[in-house]
């Protein structure tokens, strides 16, 4: 039990020391370079070599309790750092997937029809497309139809219902358990993840894990644009992490709903037959919707 428990301290150790605390003292560093350059200065190597210099020169000259005391308190404003952005990631999260809350309903609206317009006209291009293209088309005729396809999903596997191309990817999966599957996915995926096999839920949990760290990654993009204001040069840090954190999140999104689908494909009957509505020896095969309705209306509850 001993060793478990070493193990257990050891692994949130390593976590606290990865999520907070070397992300937090680069945060730190990175003040020190605004405060000791600002904006004049922002590329003087000479004056950043002296004034290196001389901080570490009065550092080596203090007492070992004054520097113990020192590195405790980089720790901790660095972890604290991390704490202010680890809550900041609620924020980020809810802007890259939406809604969007007050008061930006608005820009929220106007951009989910845009996107909604112009995945109606891309597929209706396709529908022309196949209508104009005999049932046996040339390479040429299938590549092309095959293309318009292509440019609709690149937008949005379903239509459109959020602002961004990230909400966009959850979105489509809970329109999708619902017309094809009639699941209402907010209701039934709980009861669904408690009977998935473990391997189903190790890869989800992976994703979301991969996901859950690019919005960490992109959220520390907000104290640097803050840090503008002393030291322009951090807003070239600022905008290589966040865009680091959101193609992150976009491939993360991507792996996520495709894993969420594929779980929709083959588990949807187990949770249908262990819900009694379907026999045990049944549980194979796709959920029809008239299964997938009646999982809906017992999770609902009335709801």
């Amino acid at each position: 039990m001993g060793g478990f428990f070493q193990q257990l301290a050891k692994a949130l150790a390593d976590r606290w020391i990865s999520l907070l605390v070397l992300p937090g003292a680069f945060f730190l560093g990175a003040v020190w370079l605004a405060v000791t350059l600002g904006h004049p200065d922002a590329w003087n190597v000479a004056l950043l070599t002296r004034r290196a210099d001389s901080t570490a020169t009065t550092i080596a000259g203090l007492p070992s309790g004054a520097q113990a005391l020192l590195v405790v308190a980089v720790l901790a404003g660095a972890a604290g750092v991390g704490f202010v952005v680890q809550t900041l990631a609620g924020v980020t999260r809810r802007v890259w997937l939406g809604p969007w809350p007050r008061p930006f309903t608005g820009v929220a609206t106007a951009r989910t029809v845009r996107r909604r317009a112009r995945w109606h006209r891309l597929v209706e291009e396709r529908r022309a497309l196949e209508a104009a293209s005999p049932a046996a088309r040339t390479p040429e005729q299938q590549e092309r139809i095959d293309t318009a396809a292509h440019r609709i999903t690149r937008l949005a596997m379903a239509e459109p219902g959020r602002p961004t191309w990230m909400g966009d990817r959850v979105h489509a999966v809970e329109s999708i358990a619902h017309h094809r599957y009639g699941l209402d996915l907010a209701y039934g995926w709980s009861r669904l993840w408690l009977v998935l096999p473990d391997p189903a839920r190790a890869e989800l949990t992976a994703a979301h894990t991969a996901f859950a760290a690019a919005v960490a990654t992109g959220t520390w993009a907000v104290p640097y644009l803050l840090l503008t204001a002393v030291w322009w040069p951090a807003l070239l840090v600022a905008a290589g992490i966040g865009l680091t954190g959101w193609a992150r999140a976009r491939a993360a999104v991507a792996d996520l709903t495709t894993l969420t689908e594929a779980t929709l494909d083959l588990h949807g009957r187990t949770l249908a037959a262990a819900l009694g509505i379907v026999a045990p020896e049944q549980a194979t095969g796709p959920l029809t919707i008239t299964e997938g309705e009646h999982v809906t209306d017992l999770v609902r509850k009335g709801r």
